[in-house]
């Protein structure tokens, strides 16, 4: 069983008991959270698109917060003598998906 769910504005494959990592949510660590945004929902043999949404919601647990590894971005303009650099560290939420309600 799996579901499409729009959370923070992306879309994520979402099943029982995993681990999913999304952009930031202001939730407190063992917090539980639900999503009402269900895009496809299959349960091996049938497969049901919303149009735009299917009825039901998605619970997870908050785990914890987190920065991903650092983005090395670097700009230039050639005969210019123009160089700049700086980092960047992209903030998410890793959530435990305990269960997807029809």
């Amino acid at each position: 069983m799996y579901a499409i769910c729009r959370i923070a504005g992306q879309q994520y494959r979402i099943e029982p008991d995993t681990r999913v990592q999304v952009s930031r949510l202001s939730a407190a660590e063992g917090d539980t959270v639900e999503f009402q945004e269900i895009l496809l929902f299959s349960d091996g043999e049938k497969t049901e698109v919303g149009a735009p949404i299917v009825p039901g919601k998605v619970v997870a647990t908050v785990l914890k917060h987190g920065k991903y590894p650092t983005i090395q971005v670097f700009k230039r303009k050639r005969r210019k003598d123009y160089r700049k650099s700086h980092g960047h560290r992209q903030q998410y939420t890793e959530l435990l998906v305990n269960r997807i309600e029809r």
